[in-house]
């Protein structure tokens, strides 16, 4: 069998591809124990700095393998219980809770369809990039069970308004790349076989961040979307700051300015 998750470090990135394209990608347990391990393994890695996800073939990922749970199911002579069932769905959502956490920003690449389970990814990540093709939706009211999973009533909501996420979430409706440019789901959108392209732009600027620097950003916007007030997201910048500001990456990212060149920062 082939591997269901492929990573491939490039320069201070990974570029993880979802490799079940015969499968549109979908969510087996295997490939939900490689993502599980994969996300969790980040938080102290300090090799990687930017996190590019991808799926494999046209699609990025059609959400839960469903046949393959239906065939599980049928060989029990009783439905799962509650706790089953519970760890079950958690070792899905743990996916994306651990994609939050951990300190690198992550880039998504959407063609073809990100559905279910495969839309939950998607907004995940803290940038997406789509194809003309892209083609997204909470399928999951569709399927007999409530609209809200593995974390997109969160999602949504913060990312396009409670309007357009009740929308999505209540009639499980695709939305297309257009539409989800214009509200803000996706940042660019750009042709069939150009998503790697488009995203070696984003990285590019990224890696001209500190280490420290890119990763205190990524934890400050966790903060800040969830913040009681102002001035408990401004005590956050100024610890951020001070912090940074300390460190000898700052005297480099001073000097590289300065001489008009990229600078180079010590991995760490």
């Amino acid at each position: 069998m082939s591997n269901p998750l492929l990573i491939e470090h490039r320069d201070g990135v990974d570029w993880v591809t979802l490799n079940r394209p015969g499968s549109l990608n979908a969510l087996d347990p295997a490939l939900i124990d490689a993502l599980n391990t994969y996300f969790g393994g980040l938080y102290r890695n300090r090799d990687t700095r930017v996190v590019v996800l991808r799926g494999a073939g046209a699609n990025f990922c059609a959400g839960l393998d469903l046949k393959h749970a239906m065939q599980r199911r049928g060989g029990q002579q009783e439905p799962p219980g509650v706790t089953e069932s519970l760890d079950s769905q958690r070792r899905i959502a743990d996916i994306v809770m651990a994609m939050r956490r951990c300190p690198q920003p992550i880039i998504a690449l959407v063609q073809g369809a990100a559905a279910g389970g495969g839309f939950a990814l998607a907004l995940a990540a803290d940038i997406r990039i789509a194809t003309k093709s892209a083609r997204m939706n909470c399928a999951f009211i569709k399927l007999g069970l409530g609209g809200c999973d593995i974390g997109t009533s969160y999602f949504l909501t913060r990312l396009v308004g409670m309007s357009v996420a009740s929308e999505l979430i209540l009639t499980g409706r695709f939305i297309g790349a257009e539409r989800a440019l214009a509200v803000g789901l996706v940042s660019e959108l750009v042709e069939e076989g150009g998503l790697e392209s488009a995203a070696e732009s984003y990285v590019d600027a990224m890696m001209t961040a500190s280490p420290v620097g890119l990763r205190l950003s990524k934890e400050c916007l966790n903060m800040a979307v969830d913040a009681g007030s102002l001035e408990s997201v401004i005590a956050m910048e100024d610890r951020n700051q001070v912090l940074c500001s300390r460190s000898e990456d700052f005297n480099e990212g001073i000097r590289a300015f300065l001489e008009k060149r990229k600078p180079v920062y010590i991995r760490r």
